[in-house]
């Protein structure tokens, strides 16, 4: 399956593990990377030393390429960014900021640079900012969200006639079928997230993974969109957003029902009420929690399956 990504990466197979927070550790991003697509850790949940540990443990659990996904509104950036220049990381996927901040600094030191976005215009800046691709994320995507609404079946098309450096698709895509349409509309590779998360190796909290697998169409929505686009599971805390919302709130006054640390006690601490629960719409299709190379390899299976079906028309 040799294209633009897996040479890019030196990978076996052009799909990535999305960085997500409290979910990505190095035990998910070596599992991946030795399946044969792109692990990557996620440190937007991760003080600096606990990341410097993180990508330490992967280097030694995995011979193969893995990356560091940084999204840049979070804070100790520059010590952040210290870290995976010291380390070695030769992958950086950056998001939440502009592509300009980082890019050069990176790339002079030999790290391939993938920015991701969600709209044609900030496709294109990425481009004028000299990264090497885009990950085009659809607004079914879990976690942090665009605020252009623009779906990744129809995102994918746009972006790929306007720039010439490769384009990842993501958001809405955990099989091999998700892969090839996704492929068939311009992209060089996938990313996957929520698939990753209902894994073995995945950090999130057991609690969280039994959320995931029973999650069905229409139990996740987009909200928050006056502080960051967040796709949450309907639960305690997002009804207690929506009842707020009723009162037409001020954005310090959603702050304050926010408070600190959602995430961490929803996804990390398995508290199912009062945490944030990020995930995909793609979750009413995960049904069991497997082992990451399991789920890496059932994905290009059923892709090779479909795509000689699709190619015997």
């Amino acid at each position: 399956m040799e294209n633009k990504i897996t040479k890019l990466f030196k990978i076996k197979y052009p799909i990535i593990q999305g960085g997500m927070i409290w979910v990505s550790g190095y035990k998910l991003a070596s599992a991946v990377s030795n399946a044969g697509g792109l692990g990557l850790i996620g440190a937007g949940s991760m003080y600096p030393e606990v990341l410097r540990e993180h990508i330490q443990k992967c280097k030694k659990a995995t011979d193969k390429p893995f990356g560091v996904n940084v999204p840049m509104l979070y804070p100790d950036i520059e010590k952040i960014m210290d870290i995976i220049v010291e380390e070695g990381v030769k992958i950086v996927f950056t998001s939440a900021g502009n592509p300009k901040t980082w890019t050069s600094f990176l790339k002079e030191k030999g790290i391939t640079v993938v920015h991701v976005v969600s709209s044609v215009k900030f496709a294109l800046k990425a481009e004028l900012a000299s990264v090497d691709a885009v990950v085009c994320e659809g607004f079914e995507a879990g976690g942090h969200n665009g605020r252009e609404e623009t779906t990744t079946f129809t995102l994918i098309p746009m972006v790929k006639e306007q720039v010439k450096i490769p384009v990842i698709a993501a958001g809405g895509i955990g099989s091999g079928r998700g892969m090839l349409a996704a492929m068939i509309l311009g992209a060089d590779a996938v990313q996957i997230g929520s698939r990753f998360a209902a894994t073995e190796e995945s950090s999130a909290h057991i609690n969280f993974k039994n959320t995931i697998i029973d999650v069905k169409d229409g139990d996740t929505q987009v909200t928050l969109k006056e502080l960051a686009p967040v796709r949450l599971v309907k639960n305690k805390f997002f009804n207690e957003v929506q009842e707020l919302y009723k009162q037409n709130p001020s954005i310090e006054d959603i702050r304050d029902l926010l408070g600190r640390a959602r995430a961490k006690k929803g996804m990390f601490e398995g508290d199912l009420d009062n945490g944030e629960l990020e995930i995909g719409q793609i979750a009413g299709l995960i049904h069991e929690i497997k082992p990451a190379k399991e789920v890496l390899n059932s994905i290009i299976k059923e892709f090779n399956e479909v795509k000689s079906i699709v190619c015997s028309i």
